[in-house]
């Protein structure tokens, strides 16, 4: 019973990110070329669309690794409060073919809950990245340092409204204790 209250949540976001919703925009793509050995590592979630799973979380962070056999590892390492330890959430991506690299499908639980991911855009210096969702129902920033500069996050934000997403939706993410219950954080 305890594994079926874990697996609705997960895969009410397989549904949303299988749906688009009934937008009449067409599916988002990317035009980003990412070098993936460059991309490896963690990122800090600096920002993102929240949704069940990320919703409330601090500290957060995608770490990236290949694997011997192309796919890339794929850990969501997060607290649910500061002084709450780490806990981490494995999956595998899959580069699609002929994306450059930037779209991916990810896999959570054994593929019993898989998205759609586009790189969107990275840093010529991989400091930072921008992902979003073909549905454009998530998007996320990510940062190589949990702290980022409010005139860079804001033009990074912004980029978000050319691909036709809500701005405001965005929601930074607490990196620091002091960030919590401020303005523009969750």
């Amino acid at each position: 019973m305890r594994r079926l209250f874990l697996l609705l949540p997960l895969l009410m976001l397989l549904a949303a990110c299988a749906s688009t919703g009934g937008s009449t925009m067409p599916p988002l793509t990317s035009t980003a070329t990412v070098d993936l050995e460059r991309y490896m590592g963690r990122w800090w979630v600096i920002a993102n669309v929240p949704y069940f799973a990320e919703r409330g979380k601090v500290a957060t962070a995608d770490i990236y690794a290949l694997r011997e056999d192309g796919r890339i590892a794929n850990t969501y390492a997060y607290r649910k409060a500061f002084d709450k330890p780490e806990k981490t959430m494995a999956g595998v991506a899959t580069v699609v073919p002929d994306t450059n690299n930037a779209q991916w499908r990810i896999a959570f639980f054994g593929g019993l809950v898989k998205a759609d991911l586009l790189v969107m855009e990275v840093a010529p210096d991989y400091s930072w990245a921008l992902i979003g969702h073909p549905g454009r129902k998530l998007a996320w920033i990510f940062a190589r340092e949990q702290a980022m500069d409010e005139a860079l996050y804001q033009q990074l934000r912004a980029k978000f409204a050319a691909w036709g997403y809500d701005p405001e939706t965005l929601q930074r993410v607490p990196q620091f204790p002091a960030q919590v219950g401020q303005p523009g954080f969750q």
